[in-house]
């Protein structure tokens, strides 16, 4: 009898060593698409940096015609406009979110919550077509009054001077942070929800107003979701390609005015990848695409990093 019992027991731990030999063969092979794509990017770009050298990365050439590259005009329009985006969604999307799951009735809250996710799932490039279509002409006309208002600010002024186009850095910010305020305020709505109801009742009854209550509990209970809900949208607008396209104004220039065109690595590639004639053009196309993943893979550690350090804060303070 005891033989039988140990036979069933073998028997039955056989499915449980092929699932667990599945999902983490599932869990190395992402692992090694992850590095296979770098690698890929990395020695298809490699004949860039070898020509260029560190100079690759601070310079401001691009040049098909005499094969003189840089990545830095690419890399800073990727850097500002995501910024731009990111400033304005984040508290766009915290009002959202906290409006639905703490202020709005349901017969309220439950349509635009649906309207937000119906948001999240038009393709970028219908965003694209319609700020250059719509958003722009309308923008164009607003740009004077930014430059007159706020061109004079000691400072900040010079972010503000330019040709009213339409188009332009502050533009391509605009769309991006429109294209991402679905995804962030989705997941912070979806955090507020999962906050247990006693901890904001117990709020309310010692005298916490809402903005309190969202504040000191609702907030301090979700910060790790939320913080990675932001830098989920942050990686979004840094890969974002056609959209920023169609906005940007595509000129390889850098200025410090944000109402001046600009351009990003995602936008370059989508304009240039058919017109590399020269294997180095090509190089430097892929190059940029190596610079994208790292700048994208940084990101998303210092978001682990983050998450790490507030769930060892939250640890500390017994949250």
């Amino acid at each position: 009898m005891a033989a039988k019992d140990c036979e069933r027991k073998v028997a039955g731990l056989f499915p449980d060593r092929m699932f667990r030999h599945l999902t983490a063969g599932l869990a190395y092979f992402v692992l090694a698409l992850l590095i296979a794509v770098a690698l890929s990017l990395f020695l298809s770009g490699w004949d860039a940096f070898r020509s260029f050298g560190v100079g690759f990365f601070w310079s401001e050439a691009w040049d098909p015609v005499t094969n003189q590259f840089g990545a830095l005009i690419p890399v800073v329009g990727t850097l500002v406009s995501s910024l731009i985006a990111l400033v304005i969604a984040v508290p766009i999307s915290f009002g959202v979110a906290m409006f639905i799951s703490e202020l709005a009735p349901a017969w309220l809250g439950r349509p635009v919550g649906s309207a937000i996710e119906l948001l999240a799932g038009i393709p970028s490039i219908i965003f694209g077509m319609w700020g250059l279509f719509v958003f722009a002409p309308v923008f164009g006309r607003v740009e004077p009054w930014i430059s007159h208002n706020l061109g004079d600010i000691p400072g900040l002024g010079v972010l503000f001077r330019g040709p009213p186009m339409g188009i332009g850095m502050l533009t391509a910010g605009i769309i991006l942070a429109i294209m991402i305020i679905p995804f962030i305020a989705a997941i912070m709505r979806d955090v507020f929800l999962a906050t247990p109801a006693i901890l904001k009742e117990s709020a309310y009854a010692l005298g916490g107003t809402t903005w309190e209550v969202v504040r000191s509990v609702v907030l301090g209970y979700t910060r790790t979701a939320v913080t990675g809900g932001v830098f989920l949208g942050l990686g979004r607008a840094l890969g974002e390609t056609m959209a920023v396209t169609f906005v940007i104004g595509n000129a390889h220039d850098l200025h410090a005015s944000l109402l001046e065109p600009g351009n990003s690595i995602a936008a370059v590639l989508a304009n240039e990848f058919t017109e590399a004639f020269s294997p180095l053009y090509r190089s430097s196309l892929l190059a940029l695409g190596f610079i994208l993943f790292m700048i994208t893979f940084i990101v998303l550690v210092l978001a682990k990093l983050m998450l790490w350090r507030l769930e060892k804060a939250r640890g500390k303070v017994g949250l």
